[in-house]
């Protein structure tokens, strides 16, 4: 252990991963740099068993001397979320690094077109998972006065765009939770950081909003922004990974764009 005042900034070595949305995406491109970095015990959370499974045993054939579990759960259910973490220490025997990789289902969509009946789940499908994900995190971690935990949000909670406005309000209570419990939490020596892209290529939100025309419009629009390049999974993995390592033991309570430059908020 490293002692800076006597809070524990983990060596990848030494510590345990587990990530939310796990099973492809930016969650799964994340376990794969970390195990890279070194990291050997990766648990994947995601609803899909057949592709958790999936998941799993090929993050084991590019680095078959790790250890993976994956935990079938909805992690915006707060009993799930809590039972989930409790199931990666027993097979991880801890949780030093939590990554929220959670996407909702909803798209961009005009506020007076979205159903009355869909406003709540749009917000809680969003902006819950990081929320129950990280109370059932912080007593392991406050018990070792150590831990990161890292949330994705968007752009949309700190730009406002046409069509996001519920998405948005979701994405910034995602923002500032993360900066709110950063607060809270760095007496513990725990870090909690969010990052907020706009764009990502080569996702299944990425696929889903190409065959939407009105979302498309609005991110063919925001692609034309982004002049270094539309982000992809690894992009914000490299990010992640940074984070999480002691070279980001000074970085706490941030939001941080990866964007391409389509924005800089």
């Amino acid at each position: 252990m490293s002692n800076v005042n006597t809070t524990w900034v983990p060596e990848f070595s030494e510590a345990a991963v587990l990530i939310t949305g796990g099973t492809s995406g930016v969650g799964f491109e994340t376990a794969r740099q970390f195990a890279a970095a070194g990291v050997t015990r990766i648990g994947l959370i995601g609803r899909n068993e057949e592709r958790g499974e999936k998941a799993k045993e090929k993050l084991l054939e590019e680095h078959p001397d790790i250890i993976a579990s994956f935990i079938a759960a909805d992690a915006n259910d707060a009993e799930q979320a809590h039972e989930a973490v409790n199931k990666a220490i027993s097979d991880l025997g801890s949780v030093d690094i939590l990554v929220n990789s959670t996407v909702g289902a909803a798209g961009p969509q005009l506020f007076h077109d979205i159903p009355r009946e869909e406003l709540a789940t749009i917000l809680t499908q969003q902006a819950l998972g990081p929320i129950v994900m990280s109370h059932a995190v912080l007593p392991g971690m406050r018990a070792r006065n150590g831990g990161v935990i890292l949330n994705i949000a968007s752009d949309a909670g700190k730009v406002a765009t046409p069509g996001e406005s519920v998405i948005g309000a979701a994405m910034a209570s995602i923002i500032m939770f993360s900066r709110g419990l950063a607060i809270e939490a760095k007496r513990n020596g725990i870090r909690v950081n969010a990052l907020t892209p706009s764009l990502i290529e080569g996702t299944m939100t990425y696929d889903r909003i190409r065959n939407d025309p009105f979302s498309w419009r609005i991110f063919e629009r925001a692609a034309s922004m982004a002049n270094l390049g539309v982000a992809q999974p690894q992009d914000l993995a490299g990010m992640i990974v940074f984070l999480a390592s002691p070279q980001g033991a000074k970085i706490t309570g941030q939001a941080i764009s990866i964007n391409g430059g389509i924005s800089a908020a």
